[in-house]
């Protein structure tokens, strides 16, 4: 935090100051960076989408989804862009938890990996995140959804990773009471973030985010049109895009934030507050990035990294 305790405000100004690690010309895919994106399920497949083309939307260069097998044949088609991996299922539609060995060599060749949209039965995502844990060391890790449910097995990760939750979900990891997360995100976030060694946005009309060091960013902004089915989901993906692409995990949370509410207000002039569907979302973000890469400085405001 700044000397008065006051959390820095981001918004479109302040990420100017705070420019995304520059991407060459000649780069290939690989140098814009390669992402695994663990999501969907049986029920729930479209999740695994957003995530993955939201991912792909804000620049990263290589993609690979890990998926339940039942759905991984139609996945191939929806992201024609990925390799696909079919994770064996438990009956409940979770992943069994021997299955995140088929994941290795992807999360060894990975820059970033996002876990969780999408994922059903509580019980077998814990038991198969703990297995997936080791192989996560010196990557880029975003926790949504039922993902972040492992944080009651684990304690306190070996390394920041980034979790997303909204007050809800907030309020179940925590044991607080949502009404105690509305009232104040930044100090909720606060206490998660050092508690469980991690960078946590509690997203929300206002987001807030707090690394584990004790430094927070607050965005206001978006409209009630993002609070649609499958935002979140975009949201995460967006943000492990970018981590990909080489911005620490703060930054890359609060660019994906702000490009995210920018891409919903977009949305919202063109179609109307309410009734844009997330999967319009990331396709919007292209434009957002390319306005404020337009208008990029090289100061980075006070609570910038000077490195990853």
């Amino acid at each position: 935090m700044d000397a008065d305790n006051r959390p820095q405000r981001i918004d479109p100004q302040a990420l100017r100051r705070w420019p995304l690690p520059p991407l060459s010309e000649e780069a290939d895919k690989e140098e814009r960076g390669r992402i695994v994106v663990v999501a969907g399920s049986r029920e729930i497949p479209g999740a695994a989408v957003l995530a993955a083309t939201a991912a792909l939307r804000v620049g990263a260069g290589k993609l690979v989804i890990a998926t339940g097998r039942s759905v991984a044949a139609q996945m191939a088609f929806a992201v024609p862009e990925a390799r696909v991996i079919a994770l064996p299922e438990t009956p409940g539609g979770g992943f069994e938890a021997g299955g995140a060995q088929l994941l290795e060599q992807c999360i060894v060749a990975a820059h970033a990996v996002v876990i969780g949209p999408g994922l059903m039965d509580a019980d077998a995502t814990c038991a198969f995140m703990q297995r997936l844990m080791p192989m996560l060391r010196d990557r880029a890790v975003v926790l949504d959804a039922l993902a972040m449910d492992c944080v009651s097995a684990i304690g306190r990760f070996p390394q920041p990773v980034l979790l997303t939750p909204h007050a809800g979900e907030m309020a179940h990891l925590t044991k607080a009471d949502k009404d105690e997360v509305l009232a104040d995100p930044v100090a909720a976030a606060v206490r998660a973030a050092r508690s469980w060694n991690a960078v946590v946005a509690v997203k929300g009309p206002t987001t807030a985010i707090a690394a584990p060091d004790g430094r927070t960013w607050l965005h206001e902004g978006g409209n009630c049109g993002l609070a649609t089915s499958g935002s979140g989901d975009t949201l995460a993906g967006a943000i492990g895009g970018l981590a990909a692409r080489g911005a620490p995990l703060e930054q890359a949370c609060a660019w994906g934030v702000v490009v995210h509410a920018q891409a919903g207000e977009r949305l919202a002039d063109r179609l109307g507050p309410v009734g844009y569907l997330a999967r319009e979302i990331a396709q919007e973000m292209v434009a957002v990035l390319r306005t404020l890469d337009e208008g990029a400085g090289v100061t980075p405001p006070p609570h910038a990294p000077t490195g990853r």
